[in-house]
């Protein structure tokens, strides 16, 4: 492995550290997700499942389904730096989960070029469609 891989490894395992804190964030209970996203080594934007803003956090109904309009960590981080001066252009997304087909389309959208996750999905498409675009997608365990 060459000193750049090296290196880049050692910042991907950082980052994802840094996204599994922010997980803990989360008041889901089911599942608790965390998504940092990083551009020329600057975190511009972060996020992690949860209701929208100004609703109650509670992302699961009494039968402990996920109420639908919970949104992803994914999803929260690309719509915080869309509110923000910064672009997600050509950045890497750092998260706990492998994103679904939902955040995937919002991922290729948004122009992320590289996605880091360490625990995968259920579902596989998201990584699938990622993979179809083009965007590099990594499994990095800690």
């Amino acid at each position: 492995m060459s000193k750049n891989n090296t290196k880049q490894a050692l910042l991907d395992q950082r980052y994802m550290r840094m996204a599994l804190i922010w997980a803990e964030n989360s008041y889901c209970k089911r599942r608790q997700v965390g998504a940092i996203l990083v551009k020329d080594k600057m975190i511009i934007s972060d996020g992690y499942n949860g209701t929208p803003s100004g609703f109650e956090n509670i992302c699961e109904d009494e039968n402990n389904v996920t109420k639908p309009y919970v949104l992803h960590a994914e999803a929260n981080a690309i719509t915080k730096v869309a509110r923000s001066n910064n672009s997600s252009e050509d950045a890497t997304l750092y998260v706990t989960s492998s994103p679904c087909i939902e955040c995937a389309k919002l991922i290729i959208q948004a122009g992320i070029k590289r996605v880091v996750y360490t625990d995968s999905y259920r579902l596989s498409e998201g990584a699938e469609l990622l993979k179809r675009a083009n965007i590099e997608i990594t499994c990095v365990k800690l």
